[in-house]
């Protein structure tokens, strides 16, 4: 009997504590966020409106409908891209030269040679609508 009760003992700590570290694996597991479904979609404006189309053309593989994220590459409206931590410049300068993957565990990012100024420009608009729809606005960067 002792044997036994010792068992169930065990077996219900092994499986609160498995639970435990599941939960605490999804909550800092940077995939964990990178497909979210509940992005809030504002009224853009007619910029961001021509954005949204040039994203869908040639961001959207990678880095979802509306941003969101996929299984490719990180999701745009999350807070690590607040204009604080990236500025527009750094939009501007990963879609012309790629960038190394230092966020997120996806690989670096290609340069987007066939995306004109004029495109990023208003993919950059319309990111940054969606991100202030839902939340994500400048907080200064720190180390």
């Amino acid at each position: 009997m002792k044997i036994s009760t010792n068992w169930s003992k065990i077996t219900v700590l092994v499986l609160l504590v498995g639970s435990a570290v599941i939960f605490l694996f999804q909550l800092i597991d940077p995939r964990g966020d990178s497909t979210r479904t509940d992005i809030s979609i504002p009224k853009l404006t007619a910029l961001a409106e021509k954005g949204e189309k040039a994203f869908a053309a040639n961001c959207a593989a990678c880095h979802g409908v509306n941003a969101a994220g996929t299984d490719k590459g990180p999701p745009l409206v999350h807070d690590i891209y607040n204009p604080g931590h990236h500025s527009d410049v750094a939009f501007y300068l990963a879609a012309k030269n790629g960038v190394r993957q230092h966020h997120w565990p996806f690989g670096n990012m290609p340069p987007q040679p066939q995306v004109s100024e004029a495109d990023l420009e208003a993919i950059l608009k319309y990111v940054r609508e969606l991100q202030v729809a839902n939340g994500i606005t400048s907080r200064p960067h720190k180390m």
